[in-house]
């Protein structure tokens, strides 16, 4: 699947998706992302959600899940 997109879970950090998407919040607004990798925050403490903004290197995130599974 050429067109499949990957998202990663890093180790107590963000989930990591290459290349551009649009992104859509609860209230279906889009958002273009151009950006070559996206980091989403999955530890709740970005100021800037969805994005990762590097807050979870001092809140003392860990992830107890190595991937997200999808149901």
């Amino acid at each position: 699947m050429p067109d499949e997109k990957v998202i990663r879970a890093s180790k107590n950090g963000p989930y990591l998706i290459p290349g551009s998407m649009l992104l859509v919040d609860e209230d279906g607004n889009p958002t273009e992302n151009t950006r070559k990798m996206v980091a989403l925050c999955r530890c709740g403490g970005s100021k800037h959600k969805p994005y990762c903004d590097g807050t979870h290197k001092t809140n003392g995130f860990t992830a107890d899940e190595a991937f997200l599974q999808l149901r």
